[in-house]
């Protein structure tokens, strides 16, 4: 099948804007992160100046078991807290790339089918039967790929309550350790 120099360009343009498409979000997820981080950073240094200012101020062995108690607390919130927002960021640059695929899926097998269809039209009498068959083969592995693209969803998913719940655990794990302790 022969293509005119004028689809030869919007193909070209179209893949271009997806390239573009995929690298901003690509660009957006590292910012993101990058963000975080300069947070967690930020964050951390304030903390570990405050702490040793506060260790510096212990004068006997009491104080110094509350100040670690005071301490390691919120220092693990903080990571978990930190763990799960950089999982976030993951995860929503993740499914921003699944909705680019699919939409890039969409486009090729609409334009399969129509170039299929024209090429019916040019075909010999009886070629029909190749071609159905051609288009149930394209059908059948769009299906295959709308399933495995819902159990990919239902994975994240799982994943994302997992991560939840094991930092709601882990951070009342802390707190109950903190409490004996005291």
């Amino acid at each position: 099948m022969y293509q005119t120099p004028e689809q030869l360009i919007a193909m070209n343009k179209a893949n271009l804007e997806a390239a573009m498409k995929f690298a901003g979000v690509a660009i957006e997820g590292a910012e993101k992160v990058i963000e975080l981080q300069l947070k967690a950073a930020k964050t951390a240094f304030s903390d570990s100046f405050e702490g040793a200012k506060a260790l510096a101020a212990v004068k006997d062995f009491q104080q110094f078991a509350a100040l670690k108690d005071n301490l390691a607390q919120p220092s693990l919130e903080k990571a978990t807290a930190y763990a799960k927002s950089l999982y976030d960021v993951a995860s929503g640059t993740q499914a921003e790339f699944g909705k680019l695929v699919e939409a890039q899926v969409s486009v090729f097998n609409k334009e399969l089918v129509t170039g299929l269809d024209k090429l019916v039209k040019t075909a010999p009498a009886g070629s029909e039967v190749g071609v159905a068959a051609v288009k149930s083969a394209i059908a059948a592995v769009n299906s295959a790929y709308d399933n495995l693209s819902k159990v990919a969803k239902q994975f994240a998913q799982a994943t994302q309550s997992n991560m939840e719940s094991a930092a709601s655990q882990a951070t009342t794990a802390v707190k109950k350790a903190s409490k004996k302790a005291a």
